[in-house]
């Protein structure tokens, strides 16, 4: 079940999935292809990595239970604060976007890595692995009216079976069908736009592109809603 919160502007869930989509790519790119955001990923890196001999493999069995530390302990955070009375979304933000201005200073001081087993490169990966488990968290707990910022497969696969509705005539749930491809037509764009600066940047200045997600997290700061209301979750008939 989502936590109340207050309602967010439209701009939130998309600069979140922006980001999601630079720190992944930067991340994979710079680090031995390493999953930051959709950590599920090094299992396949994982496999890849024994079996051609590359590095990376240690910091790839090690972005599973950081993420899942990560998520737990902004869940006890949380919890507390909200035992005190106070939201804990924006310390939430704030936390994402000091651990991202950490990793992007690892990144450019410590980098570039070619050993993705180095403790340089575990340090900055699993910093940026630690920022995204938070935006994970915060994402599917305080933002559930809004399609996941990482997940972007699930997106896209509503996206189609919404098409496919739509193409046929459906009409008992237009309305809903429409707002739903709008919102995660945004997520799923905004997440390719931000692979692809990632790597255009990657390609152009090297670990120095990290001077970007720290930005974009003072952004999604900025845009966030200071007041607890009431939320519901975007896979729900209305979202």
């Amino acid at each position: 079940m989502s936590d109340a919160v207050a309602p967010f502007r439209p701009a939130l869930p998309v600069v979140m999935s922006a980001l999601a989509g630079y720190v992944d790519t930067a991340g994979f790119l710079a680090l031995q292809g390493l999953f930051t955001a959709h950590v599920t990923g090094n299992f396949v890196t994982l496999g890849a990595t024994l079996v051609l001999g590359t590095t990376g493999a240690i910091s790839k069995l090690m972005a599973l239970p950081t993420f899942c530390v990560a998520i737990i302990a902004a869940r006890l955070v949380a919890s507390e604060l909200r035992a005190r009375g106070r939201a804990p979304l924006r310390l939430l933000l704030t936390v994402k976007l000091g651990l991202l201005t950490v990793g992007g200073a690892l990144a450019i001081w410590l980098g570039p890595f070619h050993n993705g087993d180095s403790w340089q490169a575990l340090l900055t990966g699993m910093t940026l692995v630690t920022a995204m488990a938070i935006q994970n968290a915060v994402h599917r707990v305080h933002l559930g009216a809004a399609p996941p910022s990482t997940l972007m497969t699930g997106n896209t696969t509503q996206i189609m079976l919404d098409l496919a509705d739509l193409w046929r005539g459906e009409t008992a749930d237009r309305a809903i069908m429409t707002a739903r491809l709008r919102k995660m037509g945004l997520a799923v764009g905004a997440f390719a736009l931000g692979c692809a600066g990632a790597a255009l940047l990657y390609s152009q200045v090297s670990v120095w592109c990290f001077v970007v997600p720290p930005v974009l997290a003072a952004i999604s700061l900025a845009l966030s809603p200071r007041a607890p209301v009431t939320s519901r979750s975007w896979s729900k008939p209305g979202a």
